[in-house]
């Protein structure tokens, strides 16, 4: 079995009960809820670390990163 930890919310007692009335799943909903907020900020992470290699990569021409993959396909 897999190894899960615990979170927890306060949530107003109105919206408790409309989870009640309409049967959501808590503990399925959070977790894809907090799955998709990772996902995101991944994203954001990555599309930020690839903004500041920009200028590292402009360095290269198209033909200079062809040629460089070719040679490592070699070896």
């Amino acid at each position: 079995m897999a190894n899960y930890e615990t979170v927890s919310a306060k949530i107003s007692p109105e919206l408790k009960e409309k989870i009640n009335k309409y049967n959501i799943p808590v503990s399925e909903t959070i977790r894809q809820a907090l799955e998709e907020e990772v996902r995101k900020k991944e994203v954001e992470d990555l599309v930020r670390r690839a903004k500041e290699l920009k200028p590292l990569f402009d360095k290269f021409t198209t033909e200079e990163v062809v040629k460089m993959i070719r040679e490592d396909r070699e070896r």
